[in-house]
């Protein structure tokens, strides 16, 4: 029971966030407040990313704004890493549990970014789809290769 509760606290999550405008959802504010000095600053400026046909870096965006977008992609990365190990927690133990999850979370990746084409001032994107599987997918692959040496591990303590 416990693992449904936290699989849907997750999609809770997911689903206000989703629901939310960019500027709901902003923390450029906050970033400003606690680093003024805008740290790692000189290191950032080497990066850029290409997002909806912009280039996002430091140069094209600023500092703060560039600061923001790596902290809202690494949030699509881990919500739908938890999201995948949530499901796979409370699916029964199938042959083909990992597959499984990592299907229904792909659905959930597509429900959230048609949730947010339905919200304004929210854009879906592809890109973030192909984000948040992969972080399911490496949430799914890490639980694989625990399983994996667990396995080992039981099977040499038998011999």
């Amino acid at each position: 029971m416990r693992k449904i509760i936290v699989l849907l606290l997750l999609l809770s999550i997911l689903f206000i966030s989703s629901g939310q405008t960019y500027e709901q959802q902003s923390i450029i504010p906050t970033l400003q407040k606690w680093f003024p000095n805008k740290p790692f600053e000189s290191l950032l400026m080497k990066f850029e990313f290409p997002y909806w046909g912009i280039k996002v870096s430091i140069e094209e965006r600023g500092y703060y704004y560039f600061v923001e977008f790596l902290i809202r992609k690494s949030a699509h990365f881990f919500i739908f890493a938890f999201i995948a190990v949530a499901v796979y927690s409370t699916l029964p133990k199938l042959k083909f549990r990992l597959q499984i999850a990592a299907f229904i979370t792909l659905i959930l990746a597509f429900l959230d970014e048609f949730h947010q084409y339905l919200t304004g001032g929210r854009t879906p994107s592809l890109q973030d789809v192909v984000l948040d599987m992969f972080g399911a997918l490496t949430a799914l692959l890490v639980i694989y290769i625990l399983k994996l040496i667990t396995a080992k591990t039981s099977s040499s303590r038998n011999k």
